[in-house]
């Protein structure tokens, strides 16, 4: 059948199976139109695999979008403040992540002390370095619940050295509950911490979630339901 031959030289030439599906559902005036649209089908199918490959490489730990999101208790902040727990920082680092992927970009998402923990492992495996290529791969790099779990004086020097490497070269999101004048308890050495305070404020946008959390109002409501 033409259908099979089709189908076989697709798989030669690496080419989807669903460029074989459509064949039959493409109507044109000529061979041209009919080859280009095809293509465009072809083309429209790699991208939304692509897409979908970049959401499931994340490493998202639920999918959460902008459809649900409240913005109503973020805003701009007149000076440097945490956020309070549970009011949507990670739903809207997430959001953030998941448009990143949409739009074609490749987007890591991590809880900061697993993060931490897959350094320390990958340095002391010797394989720190293949590690730190596919984060330098990341055009966007999530750090969730930074600060939640002491570091040790090792962890704290690769943390650095990630952000460090992440500075002007590509985009990090960071969600914490600690001011910045804490942060030396995290990195055990201030004129690290200083370092780098300073390279993740520059070109940065701080919001502050300032609202009750949304755990504690779900809790709220179900017990007067």
């Amino acid at each position: 059948m033409l259908k099979d031959e089709i189908a076989t030289c697709c798989k030669a030439l690496k080419l989807s199976r669903n460029l074989v599906e459509n064949c039959d559902k493409i109507e044109a005036e000529s061979h041209e139109e009919y080859l280009l649209k095809l293509l465009r089908l072809e083309l429209e199918h790699r991208d939304a695999n692509r897409k979908d490959r970049l959401l499931k490489n994340a490493g998202f730990y639920t999918i959460k979008t902008f459809a649900d999101y409240i913005f109503d208790e973020i805003k701009l902040p007149q000076g440097l403040t945490p956020g309070n727990v549970g009011t949507g920082k990670t739903h809207l680092a997430t959001a953030i992540g998941v448009e990143a992927c949409k739009k074609g970009y490749n987007v890591k998402f991590f809880r900061t002390a697993a993060l931490v923990n897959r350094l320390v492992e990958a340095r002391k495996g010797g394989e720190l370095s293949g590690l730190m290529k596919q984060l330098s791969k990341a055009d966007l790099l999530i750090c969730d619940e930074w600060g939640y779990v002491p570091l040790d004086r090792e962890g704290a020097q690769l943390l650095f050295q990630v952000m460090s490497d992440c500075y002007e070269r590509r985009s990090v999101v960071i969600t914490t509950n600690l001011e910045f004048s804490r942060w030396a308890s995290i990195f055990y050495d201030e004129q690290m911490t200083a370092a780098m305070i300073d390279r993740l404020i520059h070109h940065s946008y701080l919001l502050i979630f300032d609202g009750q959390s949304y755990r504690v109002r779900q809790s709220l409501m179900r017990q007067l339901s």
